[in-house]
């Protein structure tokens, strides 16, 4: 047996029996070409694609050249003592994707040497994490970042420092993502001059990032960023070529320099109703005042609360020419959030209106609801003496209603909330008043999930 013990300790060797079962009967599996069944190991984790190898003689050699390989810690940990043995028999001419995972940092050796096996390979995919909280002393091989066959890396090291000491070349590199790394706007600028073809830039808990230059990444089309929620200073973002922006979970808003040629963006922060100042809201209007020629924009809701507190302090509202508008909202004690009445109001190109209604945290709600509630001399008495039941569809009511009026000249509304309001009592004669409004062609209830989260399509409205 060419492969360690260690990896096939938990597969049952077949018994004599269990074969004259199989002679019986047809294994379609074994007898599809060894390329067939190589693509399919390339979809379970690799300590189970080599336990393969006992399933027959057939079974042997196959996964040899299996195309993808994937490795956790308690894998890296297993296979440490026949890591030399392994790669040896590791025959692929060709690697697609390499992915490893693990959380200890004595693996780095095994990490190194797979990266290097790889890359020989001229892997196009890698998906490299680390998270252990002594990698900061982790000095990250100069040969990594030297590949002309790479399309796609995902790099996670817990806060490494990302510093190439020499040039940089990445040449096929198309989607790169980097994630809780130390990264100073030099290193990046020297990363992103060995990717001349970049056209997707995801940088997630990037820390000391301070001005993101990507004038010189002509092909660069999508950009995310996603911040820490504390200690982070406001960033400055010059992106003149990219078509796709998603900026969220940051305290401070980013400073949008140059953004000329966007066309869809997704924005939201964390809000601290502590911190927030007057020049705060400037920022944030600032901000939206640079994606005024967006065609599909989506706001987070911490951001809609935000823009609801500075309407209602006057601050001044762009004009947008948005086509297809989504939001991110909680239903509060009051008909319908500023923000979004202004939204509606400012963008007159307006065709597709989608809410996504969730429920707040119960004490960040009730502070920020206390703060609209002061402007806004909140109708709350319409909820007292109501039951659980009867607040909710209250809140539904009120909420959908001037809604359906302000969106009059919309082709489609869409508006996704909880299943518990399902249960409301009031529920269905909502809907039945819905159904009659003149305003209203065509109503669509679902309890369908949408994303990730646990949430159903309530309504869907198209308008006349």
């Amino acid at each position: 047996m060419v492969v360690d013990d260690n990896f096939t300790a938990d597969v049952r060797v077949p018994s004599s029996r269990y074969d004259r079962e199989i002679e019986r009967g047809v294994d379609l599996i074994s007898s599809l070409p060894d390329e067939i069944i190589q693509h399919i190991l390339a979809f379970v984790p690799t300590k189970e694609a080599i336990t393969t190898s006992l399933l027959s003689k057939r079974w042997r050699y196959v996964w040899y050249n299996t195309p993808s390989l994937s490795f956790d810690g308690n894998t890296l940990e297993k296979m440490a003592s026949s890591l030399n043995k392994i790669q040896n028999i590791y025959t692929a001419i060709k690697m697609i994707d390499l992915n490893i995972r693990t959380g200890m940092i004595h693996h780095i050796p095994q990490l190194n040497s797979w990266i290097e096996l790889a890359m020989s390979r001229n892997v196009e995919t890698m998906s490299l994490a680390m998270m252990d909280a002594n990698l900061e002393k982790y000095d990250i091989p100069e040969f990594f970042y030297t590949n002309t066959s790479v399309k796609q890396l995902s790099f996670e090291f817990y806060f490494a420092d990302m510093i190439p000491k020499r040039s940089v070349s990445w040449t096929s590199l198309k989607k790169l993502k980097l994630s809780c790394c130390r990264l100073s706007d030099e290193s990046l600028a020297k990363l992103l001059s060995g990717c001349p073809v970049l056209e997707s830039l995801t940088l997630s808990l990037c820390i000391e990032l301070k001005v993101l230059d990507l004038s010189k990444s002509l092909r660069l089309r999508t950009l995310q960023v996603v911040r820490y929620c504390w200690g982070t200073d406001p960033m400055l973002i010059v992106a003149p070529h990219i078509h796709r922006l998603v900026l969220r979970n940051s305290q401070f808003p980013c400073t949008l320099v140059d953004v000329s040629s966007l066309i869809e963006a997704r924005v939201n922060y964390r809000f601290d109703l502590y911190k927030r100042t007057l020049e705060d809201d400037l920022l944030h209007l600032m901000m939206l005042e640079k994606l005024q020629n967006v065609e599909k924009l989506t706001i987070g809701a911490d951001l809609l609360h935000v823009l609801s507190l500075g309407e209602l302090r006057g601050n001044r509202f762009p004009m947008f020419k948005v086509k297809a508008l989504t939001i991110e909202t909680t239903m509060f004690q009051f008909v319908i959030p500023p923000a979004i009445e202004r939204l509606l109001q400012n963008s007159p190109d307006l065709k597709k209106l989608t809410i996504h209604t969730r429920t707040y945290d119960t004490a960040l709600g009730e502070k920020i609801n206390s703060q609209l509630d002061q402007c806004l001399q909140s109708k709350d008495s319409i909820f007292q003496n109501m039951s659980c039941w009867d607040k909710e569809s209250q809140q539904v009511a009120s909420f959908v209603e001037p809604l359906v009026k302000e969106a009059k000249r919309l082709e489609k509304m869409i508006i996704h909330l909880e299943d518990r309001y399902l249960k409301a009592r009031g529920f269905q004669n909502l809907v039945h008043t819905l159904s009659h409004n003149k305003d209203v062609s065509n109503i669509v209830l679902s309890t369908e999930p949408t994303r990730s989260d646990k949430c159903g399509i309530i309504g869907l409205f198209q308008m006349s």
